[in-house]
């Protein structure tokens, strides 16, 4: 299981999951460009001590990332509000990859039309999306559980 961020806005929230890859022993896909510059110093923050822990990969682009994902296998499943499959209803499988869209706009529409699935969160009506990292741990959270991939105490 891999967590992937599309040109993520916000190094608190990237710093975020990346402290939460780290703890539940996940690979992440960064790619870039960054809406920040992507450094130690901004990473340390929110993701503390627990960055060198991270099996982390940098993509220079989309175009780079999605043929790299094409020779490893496994499915991309984009974390969408313009889908219609509720995420605790998907069956998740171990070499899934779980893309997130930047904070400000989500994903274009030729990356949206490049995953194999799109997953949504139901929320309550009127309500427009839940932040990028609390969206990543709901969905990780439920795809580990699914796929008995928590570590092990």
């Amino acid at each position: 299981m891999r967590l992937a961020l599309f040109q993520p806005d916000i190094p608190q929230n990237t710093g975020t999951l990346l402290r939460l890859a780290a703890c539940m022993g996940i690979g992440v896909d960064i790619i870039e460009p960054c809406g920040f510059v992507l450094d130690d110093k901004r990473m340390r923050r929110a993701g503390m001590d627990y960055l060198h822990r991270v099996d982390l990969i940098r993509h220079a682009s989309w175009t780079s990332f999605y043929e790299e994902k094409q020779k490893k296998g496994g499915r991309l499943i984009l974390l969408s509000t313009k889908a219609a499959y509720v995420y605790t209803e998907f069956p998740y499988r171990k070499d899934d990859t779980l893309l997130v869209g930047r904070e400000s706009e989500g994903v274009p529409q030729d990356v949206h039309d490049s995953a194999d699935e799109r997953l949504i969160i139901p929320m309550a009506e009127g309500m427009r999306s839940l932040n990028v990292a609390i969206s990543a741990s709901m969905v990780l959270g439920e795809a580990l559980r699914q796929t008995n991939g928590f570590p092990k105490l």
